[in-house]
């Protein structure tokens, strides 16, 4: 038996036609006769398992929520994005392009994760947050505040980049937080909390070597 029916509720939505679901059946926390979020077609969202959408949230193009994950109050989910396995996106964030969001990575507040970057394990994007190109964002790292992490930078362990820290290029930064500065190569492994926005990687880690 499917889970869900597109409800004759719609509403017109960047030059789509997107239509309010209704679940037909009880599973999770939903009840048959719930109204959820808005899809663009069933193809956005699974027949199967306990994922759905919810509030205002919207599902559209060719991007899918699957799995048990969970999107909803204002998120937008679309392009070809994916959202799965037991991922949670919300507030106001936006995925798109072909980002894939699974495991169970958190995504909220009013950021944006695009292009083909990955968040995953239990890493968290939220604040006002950037990640994007084919940045990767796993373990139990965090990107908040309005940092910016994109090109091919790797973001894992503990790592907390946040407030206005740049991590782009070829940066891998594991278990370190940093809050300022222009990061574009090299592996982090230590606190890097400068003042000093303009500091490159290669005169901080000088001194680190000191």
């Amino acid at each position: 038996m499917v889970k869900y029916e597109l409800s004759k509720e719609t509403i017109q939505f960047k030059g789509k036609t997107l239509y309010r679901i209704r679940a037909l059946k009880d599973f999770s926390d939903v009840k048959a006769g719930d109204l959820g979020g808005y899809v663009e077609s069933k193809y956005n969202l699974s027949q199967k398992y306990n994922c759905w959408i919810y509030n205002s949230a919207k599902v559209y193009d060719k991007a899918e929520v699957y799995g048990n994950a969970r999107v909803y109050e204002n998120a937008q989910v679309y392009n070809t994005a994916l959202v799965y396995d037991n991922a949670k996106v919300y507030n106001y964030a936006q995925v798109y392009g072909h980002a894939k969001i699974y495991d169970d990575a958190l995504v909220y507040g009013n950021t944006e994760v695009y292009g083909f970057a990955r968040v995953f394990n239990n890493a968290q994007v939220y604040d006002n947050a950037k990640v994007y190109e084919f940045t990767q964002v796993y373990d139990n790292a965090l990107v908040y505040g309005n940092a910016r992490v994109y090109e091919n930078a790797w973001i894992y362990g503990n790592a907390k980049i946040y407030d206005y820290a740049k991590v782009h290029g070829n940066a891998e930064i594991y278990s370190a937080k940093i809050n300022k500065g222009d990061f574009k190569s090299g592996r982090i492994t230590k606190d890097l909390t400068t003042t000093n926005e303009s500091t490159s990687l290669r005169s901080l880690l000088s001194k680190l070597n000191g």
